[in-house]
């Protein structure tokens, strides 16, 4: 039971160990492209390129739905970001439960974006977690873990990446060895919870008011969604790579000519931004077209 890329991943391991899939739930298919047409899931598309059955339920709350998957008669349901709250009756209906792929070492970072907020956080490391579910929000027991360094020019993209690729081995042990009984859940610990809400484009917004390093963690962060932004004029400009530099001024005034911004607490160099609808590009490139003098001031 998953939707995005980083779902796909664990379902191509659990295809590749061989493992017999009754079953694939997905969310429907969106709009997606220039002419918007419904377009499946990665992992809907993964599992019909495999000749797997493939279910998109758009909620699993009628009777129908809670039937259906009782009668597939599963040893054990593998949830990856799904995207819809699994009910109890779903919760109970495998022999050996639901379990669940979780991109940070819980409890920390419980919730919808657990890889950007261990960026925004500026954590050392994150990791997986296979979890056992049950009805609260990523409150399960704890079956396995592995921890994964966090590197200093992590962006959300390669971070998520390298989980995706970390899940998908770690869940394929985590079957082996519960089915042989070599797995003890433990109850997740009551210190360190903390919630890693969804991330809206509004998220993005640089606040020059704040240090730059916590910028520069919010840029690697977001990139490649929902994105960093800020405005020039009337333009918004997507940032998709910066680093703190030496300066100071009032928040959000450029400091010289190289695109290096005024914050709180030092300056921010802007590296690579993106106009809307064009190529991402250089500062230099970007202001040899578009020159913006000294003393200008961002929002």
């Amino acid at each position: 039971m998953g939707t995005p890329d980083f779902a796909a991943a664990s379902l191509a391991a659990l295809i590749a160990a061989g493992h017999d899939i009754e079953a694939v739930y997905s969310q429907p298919a969106r709009p997606s492209g220039r002419g918007h047409r419904p377009q499946p899931s990665p992992v809907q598309a993964l599992a019909a390129s495999h000749g797997l059955r493939v279910s998109t339920p758009a909620t699993l709350k009628d009777e129908t739905e809670r039937r259906r998957f009782a009668s597939l008669g599963l040893d054990v349901a593998v949830v990856v970001a799904y995207g819809l709250l699994l009910p109890k009756a779903f919760l109970e209906a495998p022999r050996l439960g639901c379990l669940n792929v979780h991109a940070s070492l819980l409890p920390r970072w419980r919730g919808a974006s657990p890889i950007q907020h261990a960026i925004l956080a500026g954590d050392l490391e994150t990791g997986i977690t296979i979890m056992r579910m049950d009805e609260g929000l990523d409150t399960g027991p704890i079956l396995l873990t592995e921890p994964l360094a966090i590197g200093p020019a992590e962006t959300g993209g390669s971070l998520h990446d390298r989980l995706a690729s970390l899940g998908a081995r770690l869940i394929v042990e985590g079957l082996d060895r519960l089915t042989s009984g070599k797995l003890v859940p433990r109850p997740q610990p009551a210190e360190g919870a903390c919630y890693a809400p969804k991330l809206t484009r509004e998220d993005g917004r640089l606040d020059w008011r704040r240090p730059a390093e916590e910028l520069a963690r919010r840029v690697r962060a977001l990139n490649p969604r929902p994105g960093a932004w800020c405005e020039a004029g009337h333009e918004r400009l997507r940032v998709l790579t910066a680093e703190p530099a030496a300066g100071n001024g009032p928040p959000g005034r450029l400091l010289d000519d190289r695109l290096t911004v005024a914050c709180a607490m030092g300056a921010l160099r802007l590296v690579e931004i993106q106009r809307p609808g064009r190529a991402a590009m250089g500062a230099e490139d970007f202001l040899r077209g578009h020159p913006l003098a000294k003393g200008t001031v961002l929002a």
